[in-house]
């Protein structure tokens, strides 16, 4: 009833629907074929070749079994997939509970800013600045709980429960969020109040807030595109101004280490030299700016990969 009409430089296909689904005698309605009309050989298809061509299949279907059967089957499968959906849920529920938290108290106690007289504006002025200043106090316990937990996910890599590579596991948990989370914002009382620390703990929480669900979701089998486009897309902003606020913190960290000689290293000592920790930490500044291009490279091949154009099988 609809015939389908394509055009090309070399001919037109016309592609018709047959009214009833059962097999021709004939190309044509009448007995006598015209000449100037030919049968394509290539796409012809009669009975045989339709059985032949259901026959293959089932072979194909029967010889996939055969080989799925003689693969051994992991006993744990079932334990591990459990294990790694608990995992980012802990992690999931943590995160959120600390965008959450941190979120109200900054809309609660900076609800003052919108009052009319200038008492009222300088009030919720001084709120707002309290949400950053004792940020650390509230959220560090459940960070510390999240960011040592994170440390499994190296361990998973090296035991293969997962196929992330672990170099930039190990740079993004050790030597980054721990490093400034531990050395840094846990040894120096002076930083704990900076608000630098809201931004860090701020841009932290969005960013697993997307990507804790995706690998939760992953490990049944289920793909939701609205939140793979935004686990692989939300970091793109949230990435390098998480870098900066980590930098921001070390540079205002060196003076105070400077002046306490905290972790700096002095003579005597088996290597008989003096390291001073903010020379350390300048010298972290620079592996900071590195990890950070090594990650962001990273993350942009798997969103290429997951987000990109699927090329097309060739028959």
């Amino acid at each position: 009833p609809q015939p389908v009409c394509r055009m090309t430089q070399r001919q037109l296909n016309i592609t018709v629907q047959k009214k009833e689904s059962n097999w021709w005698e004939r190309l044509t309605k009448q007995e006598k074929r015209p000449l100037f009309l030919a049968p394509d050989f290539d796409r012809w298809l009669d009975e045989s070749d339709a059985e032949m061509e259901l026959k293959e299949k089932e072979e194909e279907k029967i010889n996939k079994m055969k080989i799925e059967s003689r693969v051994p089957k992991d006993p744990f499968k079932h334990l591990k997939k459990g294990y790694l959906i608990m995992y980012n849920l802990v992690q999931f529920l943590g995160f959120s509970w600390i965008f959450v938290n941190m979120t109200v108290r900054l809309f609660i106690l900076g609800k003052g800013n919108m009052e009319i007289n200038l008492f009222s504006k300088m009030v919720g002025f001084l709120c707002l600045t309290d949400s950053f200043y004792d940020t650390f106090h509230t959220i560090s316990d459940m960070m510390y709980f999240c960011q040592t937990l994170a440390l499994m996910e190296i361990m998973n890599s090296l035991i293969g429960l997962v196929r992330s590579p672990l170099i930039p596991s190990v740079v993004q948990v050790v030597f980054g969020r721990n490093f400034v989370l531990f050395v840094i914002l846990g040894s120096l009382e002076e930083m704990q109040s900076k608000p630098v620390v809201f931004f860090i703990f701020y841009f932290w929480s969005i960013t697993e807030l997307f990507r804790y669900p995706y690998y939760m979701l992953s490990c049944i089998g289920i793909e939701w595109k609205p939140l793979t486009w935004l686990r692989y897309t939300v970091w793109i902003p949230l990435y390098p101004l998480g870098g900066l606020a980590e930098a921001v913190c070390i540079v205002q960290s060196i003076p105070i280490f400077s002046e306490t000689g905290k972790f700096s290293l002095g003579l005597p000592n088996p290597l008989n030299v003096t390291i001073q920790f903010p020379f350390v930490l300048q010298i972290y500044l620079i592996a900071l700016f590195l990890g950070v291009f090594v990650n962001f490279r990273h993350l942009y091949k798997q969103r290429k990969h997951h987000l990109g154009p699927k090329k097309r099988k060739m028959k």
